[in-house]
């Protein structure tokens, strides 16, 4: 419906600067920062398990390479300096996609919506616990940012003293520190300060054990005994969220803030269209972005009926959910009207658009179970052709591709996030299958990219889930070309928003060649190998259904939405063009095969939703992963086939 520059919907990560040491700079042995929080435990009397469970939901653990999160947060204890991060940050989004993604409609009519950033001293307290732990430890800031060590301090400083503000002993019994522990979230509601602490619990019931992104190993033993009285959470005199009208699991804390549905002009209305799902049209798709602004200004914007919208946005520092679109009707957030019609979208915030920043457990844990919900609801399959990213989202034309938002980006940690959904990637066929499951380890995998703070400029060391596609079987060899991206030619680079030489973990391609160490699959019309060694695999053998060009096709047309056949509109409805895109699928290749489904249009440009109409057509379509992005291909153009580990 309107481009919007600086989108709360749909930006990418951009690089948040860090010229400080490292927060996980080289330690004499991979026992010092497990050390480390057993001496902080003893400083200030917290227990062990306490601060290393809080510890593990922030972080994992993870320094980070003394990069902050999405949220300014530093360390292993996510204390958080918005201050310093957000004088350091560039700010600015990638892509010029129309979020609704309809070309029925006229865009640019609407007003632009303003994007904000809060002055730092508006910030809120959760934005600032770097500042309070300085405080009460007497460490400055920039070793609070710099070392773990300081960081583990300070983060059992601000334990001991919610605590002792509290009213409650310092014990060493860990189910008396509940109400610290949901103090320390720094959450505004009651529900999801419990639902912080109800997790941090859980991880100290079970234990975890885990090699840090820095070589440390850190265990942290199961206490299954442990049982705290969830009430100590009411004596922070926490406000009491409105969830009446949310949809969300049980398991997280929901909040209903309405985006509204309102003309603001002739003929012209927003944030997004009233409909009937799944009566009316089937859900077929969860869509993960990431946000380019604070949790404040992202649901500012959502009640604008002048912006765009989305089902659901969640926060960092505590993994609160809000939900702003009732689950039956359709939010403008995707670019591509098909997959907005078919489609739940969750923003996931981040004001400090730094690629090389990182996301916390606890927001991590809640989108999971947040999608978990809604596949079961659904019937969703857990897979990557239905759980994409926004990058992963194709252009409805030709003229779209180039303008196609690129977040979450290649920092997503997909891996980590289909564990916590319960459908990690796995091997499902032997060694020489003739599909393959994209999975590099995450945190030992980091591919150069360029353009986080300059065109050009490396960007910060960081675990990636992408893998990067040349045109021969080695380093050298050019990146493969993204004609729909480069109508000129040109080849890809390795910028970090170019999507055209990129394969996300999760996406599962046919396999078009092996020599050595190097793994070829079918990617946008063309042969594209990648770096897949047997001692440290960057893929994983799987089966899929696969499809190749009818008999006697020497190519076939890809498309960016599975519209009706003309002969489908009623009389009333204006016939959607079915434009393909600049790609062709060429006659011998193979690509993994996803939801065949019938070509669908749902017509609604007008606020009054009498109009509104859903057209089927008889025409069938494939959805299939043909490159970074998913695209459609007409059934009647196609034949599946089965090879080795290729069957269904």
């Amino acid at each position: 419906m309107r481009t919007a520059g600086a989108v709360a919907s749909a930006a990418l990560l951009l690089p948040l600067v860090s010229a400080s040491p490292s927060a996980t700079a080289p330690r004499p042995s991979s026992e010092a920062l497990q050390q480390d929080f057993a001496a902080a435990a003893a400083e200030y009397r917290v227990p062990q398990s306490v601060l290393l469970g809080v510890s593990y939901l922030q972080s994992r653990w993870d320094g980070h390479g003394g990069a902050a999160s999405v949220t300014g947060g530093y360390g292993p204890m996510h204390l958080t300096d918005a201050r310093t991060a957000l004088a350091e940050a560039p700010h600015h989004s990638h892509g010029g996609e129309d979020p609704r993604g309809d070309d029925s409609r006229p865009t640019g009519r609407a007003a632009r919506a303003a994007h904000e950033l809060p002055e730092p001293a508006r910030l809120p307290a959760r934005l600032r616990t770097l500042e309070r732990a300085a405080e009460l430890s007497g460490l400055s800031p920039e070793r609070l940012r710099t070392s773990a060590e300081a960081n583990v301090r300070g983060g059992a400083a601000l334990l001991a003293d919610a605590q002792r503000r509290l009213g409650r002993p310092l014990s060493q019994r860990p189910e008396d520190w509940y109400g610290a522990v949901a103090r320390f979230s720094g959450a505004d509601d009651t529900a999801t300060a419990r639902t912080y602490a109800d997790d941090v619990f859980d991880v100290i019931r079970t234990g975890q054990t885990r090699l840090t992104d820095s070589g440390q190993r850190i265990a942290l033993a199961a206490h299954p005994a442990v049982d705290p009285d969830p009430s100590q959470a009411e004596l922070l005199g926490l406000r009491t969220a409105d969830a009446s009208r949310t949809q969300c699991p049980r398991t997280v804390a929901c909040e209903w803030i309405p985006a509204p549905y309102e003309e603001f002009g002739e003929g012209d209305y927003g944030n997004h269209d009233k409909a009937d799902r799944p009566a009316s049209q089937s859900v077929k798709y969860i869509i993960v972005h990431d946000t380019e602004g604070s949790w404040d200004t992202t649901v500012r914007l959502v009640q604008d009926p002048t912006y765009v919208s989305w089902q659901y946005t969640l926060r960092s520092s505590d993994g609160h959910v809000a939900q702003h679109v009732p689950l039956k009707d359709v939010a403008w957030h995707a670019g591509n009207w098909y997959v907005n019609s078919k489609s739940v979208g969750l923003e996931h915030e981040g004001f400090l658009v730094a690629p090389d920043a990182w996301y916390t457990e606890a927001m991590y844990r809640s989108s999971a179970r947040l999608v978990r919900y809604l596949a079961k609801r659904y019937g969703i399959p857990l897979d990557r052709r239905h759980i994409l990213g926004h990058d992963n989202v194709p252009g409805t034309t030709a003229a779209t591709v180039r303008g196609m938002h690129t977040d979450p980006g290649p920092y997503w940690d997909w891996a980590h996030y289909f564990t916590l959904l319960g459908a990690p990637f796995t091997p499902t066929a032997g060694p020489r299958a003739a599909v393959v499951t994209i999975r590099p380890a995450y945190t030992r995998h980091q591919p150069l990219y360029t353009g986080c703070l300059k065109p050009g400029q490396a960007c910060a060391p960081h675990g990636s889930g992408a893998v990067r596609l040349h045109t021969a079987p080695s380093a050298d060899a050019p990146l493969v070309k993204d004609v729909g991206l480069r109508p000129g030619g040109e080849d890809s680079t390795v910028g970090v928003n170019d999507t055209g030489a990129r394969a996300s973990t999760g996406q599962q391609y046919a396999v078009a060649g092996r020599e050595g160490d190097w793994t070829a699959i079918w990617y946008l019309g063309q042969k594209a190998w990648f770096h897949n060694p047997r001692t440290q695999p960057t893929a994983v053998p799987a089966r899929g259904a696969l499809i190749t060009p009818r008999e006697g096709a020497t190519e076939v047309p890809v498309y960016g939405r599975a519209y009706p056949e003309a002969s489908a509109y009623p009389a009333g409805v204006p016939v959607q063009a079915i434009s393909p895109l600049p790609y062709r699928l060429l006659a011998g290749q193979r690509y993994v095969a996803g939801n065949r489904t019938r070509g669908e249009y749902l017509y609604a440009t007008t606020f009054d939703t009498a109009a509104h109409a859903v057209v089927r057509g008889k025409e069938a379509y494939y959805e299939i992963q043909f490159g970074h992005r998913v695209a459609f291909v007409k059934a009647s153009d196609v034949r599946l086939v089965n090879g080795p580990g290729g069957g269904r």
